[in-house]
């Protein structure tokens, strides 16, 4: 899935070998309404567009598979293909349940259990730490999986297209060839930034409630307090990690943005031919037409 500045393409390699392109226009709201294109305002916008976005992906995806698999799910009103987005929606429940709790409670509840709910830093700082271990533990985990090898080198299809692109190279498979997995305005960075902007953030505020109710936080009110200062703490790592793309020459952002990196060379991995061509068709049909074609493509 590629996404420009006014539409979104997804490109999906199909059982026959075809590649099949949906491409649809989308104008972020924080272009559409000035007042939501602030700094950290326009962090929070794209937070939550690209959780839809990344649920309307996989909902296509689902589709394609079922009229690859049933001669009847090309018609998305099939029963077949209703099964499809009913089980891709309980799915996508389920998973950011499991998500909430393993991610965001759990680690509260053992910073808790380690008795150091005392004290605001040093409990955001566990909790952090415990929260970046369970998650990197899981990436690790589920990288060993057939089917998420191939997920994760389509993620590095993505972004050594991007790099070619952003290197006004022709885009060819030759070309993006060339060019690392590892770009530093991945969301596997952006995923980083929030755990480390969370412990700060997250300590202010537990100091600030001990200074108002006169006692630091109790375990649920905790959760429920973290939880609602997600989006804040989305909208400052967004504005960081585009900084960190505008600046990643300068050495001290390469030396702030390398544990994302690292963490990168277990989300992506090198890519087929035939990936990478996907990854083209996406680029390309997303930007087909406009100013960015006229300039920067040549195949």
């Amino acid at each position: 899935m590629m996404r420009s500045p006014d539409r979104i393409s997804t490109s999906i390699r199909r059982a026959s070998g075809e590649i099949t392109t949906r491409t649809e226009p989308y104008i972020s709201l924080a272009k559409r309404h000035k007042f939501l294109g602030q700094p950290i305002l326009r962090g929070i916008v794209s937070f939550f567009e690209m959780l839809v976005i990344g649920i309307k992906t996989l909902n296509y995806s689902a589709e394609v598979t079922a009229a690859d698999e049933e001669s009847d799910a090309s018609d998305i009103s099939s029963p077949v293909s209703r099964k499809m987005n009913l089980a891709l929606a309980g799915t996508i429940v389920v998973s950011m349940a499991l998500a909430i709790g393993i991610f965001f409670f759990l680690p509260l509840l053992f910073a808790q259990l380690l008795n150091v709910h005392k004290e605001a830093l040093g409990f955001n700082l566990i909790a952090g730490i415990i929260r970046m271990v369970m998650f990197v533990m899981y990436i690790k985990a589920i990288s060993y999986l057939k089917d998420i090898k191939r997920i994760f080198a389509y993620h590095g299809a993505e972004h050594k297209t991007i790099f070619a692109f952003e290197a006004d190279l022709p885009l060819t498979v030759e070309n993006t060839r060339k060019f690392t997995t590892l770009h530093p305005r991945c969301g596997t960075s952006f995923i980083l930034i929030v755990a480390l902007m969370a412990i700060l953030t997250y300590a202010v505020s537990d100091s600030i409630f001990a200074s108002t109710f006169g006692h630091q936080p109790f375990l649920l009110q905790r959760f429920a307090l973290h939880f609602s200062l997600l989006p804040l703490v989305a909208g400052v790592s967004y504005e960081l990690l585009k900084l960190s793309g505008k600046t990643r020459n300068n050495k001290l952002t390469k030396f702030f943005i390398a544990p994302g990196l690292w963490l990168q060379k277990i989300t992506t991995r090198e890519p087929e031919d035939d990936q990478l061509e996907v990854g083209i068709t996406s680029l390309i049909a997303s930007i087909e037409g406009t100013q960015l074609y006229n300039e920067k493509v040549r195949v």
